[in-house]
């Protein structure tokens, strides 16, 4: 699970020694963009996001891509990519690993900082991060905005994050993350669906699908 994990720390994770933005301004522009993507994500009842998850080296080779979706309502979710699969109904989380064919099962805490594919899309910037707007480029007919965003906590192992954002929808499109290693992370939105009717027990793991499957309850 480490690619799907990898995906998500960088992006979403709060630090645990968070530090408030005293230490520089963000970019009211930026900020303002952020805003309205966050505000515009919460209007959805549901999501269907496809996606691509693109590693490159620190010399420009890429060392794998890998396809997924992920489908989220309210707070439940369900991530696939690659025969790694991640549910939660907002109460349980599954950690499904086809090659091993084990699910690892941990109970969500809502108090927590729990990793979740909704803080991708809505104020993960918030405390943990500077921002600035790079600028605007065209893609097809599409304009996408570009914000830059620097951890505050200088431990992390990425030191940037770029997100484009349709200016039209007000959707990320795309999200880029830059390791001190030179790896880079590129995650890139291909469809979305919003607001269908996405049955309960996609956001459950059944056993019964999965034939001998190792069940590890950490709960």
């Amino acid at each position: 699970m480490k690619i799907l994990y990898f995906c998500f720390l960088m992006i979403c994770s709060s630090a645990v020694f968070a530090q408030n933005n005293s230490l520089g301004k963000s970019d009211p522009a930026a900020k303002a963009i952020l805003d309205n993507v966050s505000a515009k994500f919460k209007t959805y009842k549901s999501v269907q996001a496809d996606f691509t998850l693109s590693i490159t080296d620190a010399n420009g080779k890429v060392e794998g891509t890998k396809k997924g979706v992920v489908y989220m309502n309210g707070s439940k979710y369900r991530v696939s990519i690659s025969g790694q699969e991640i549910y939660s109904d907002g109460n349980n989380i599954w950690t499904y690993d086809k090659s091993a064919n084990e699910v690892q099962i941990t109970k969500f805490d809502p108090s927590s900082n729990t990793i979740t594919p909704q803080k991708m899309f809505t104020n993960f910037y918030d405390k943990d991060f500077l921002y600035k707007l790079n600028g605007e480029t065209k893609e097809g007919k599409k304009t996408i905005q570009e914000i830059e965003l620097t951890p505050v906590d200088k431990t992390k192992t990425f030191y940037k994050v770029l997100v484009g954002i349709d200016k039209a929808s007000k959707n990320i499109v795309s999200t880029k993350v830059f390791e001190k290693n030179g790896n880079r992370y590129i995650y890139t939105i291909t469809g979305m669906k919003t607001n269908t009717n996405l049955p309960q027990s996609l956001f459950v793991f059944d056993a019964k699908k999965y034939p001998n499957v190792e069940v590890v309850d950490l709960r």
